[in-house]
């Protein structure tokens, strides 16, 4: 059986790199579209903080949690009263299961902070928008006006 709490440190890792990716993506397009004199306004957000801080994430893991616990008692239940063969389809038929609510949910967190990024990106006029781990010097941090769209 696999652990769900492996899973879990998976998904945050992955979401990480995922929001990542995002913010990169976001800022290129930014970028692209500040092709004028003056200076361009760069914020930076603090992904890690985003993914730690924020309700909407919290609650989109406590529903993979759930999920996984749900699917772990079931099989669970059923293994005494089904052959080793047969649990070892369900098995992989929940861990398959787990992972497409795994994925849905990591769509949903996505979609959110780019969604998030980009409205605060647009309302303090920001043409870049980097990964503060990224950034030696410099920007405006928009991790809380991210968090609060978020909300």
């Amino acid at each position: 059986m696999h652990d769900w709490e492996d899973l879990d440190m998976l998904m945050q890792k992955k979401l990480r790199l995922v929001a990542l990716l995002v913010i990169m993506v976001a800022a290129a397009a930014l970028l692209g579209g500040c092709s004028g004199a003056g200076q361009t306004a760069v914020g930076v957000l603090d992904v890690n903080k985003v993914m730690s801080d924020s309700p909407k994430v919290k609650q989109f893991q406590d529903q993979l949690n759930t999920r996984g616990k749900e699917l772990s008692d079931q099989l669970e239940k059923d293994k005494a009263s089904i052959s080793a063969e047969e649990y070892q389809k369900r098995q992989e038929a929940a861990y398959a299961e787990f992972l497409k609510t795994k994925q849905d949910l990591e769509g949903q967190i996505d979609s959110t902070i780019k969604q998030a990024l980009e409205q605060v990106a647009q309302e303090k006029k920001m043409g870049v928008v980097l990964y503060k781990n990224g950034v030696a010097q410099g920007g405006t941090d928009i991790t809380e006006d991210v968090l609060k769209k978020m909300q």
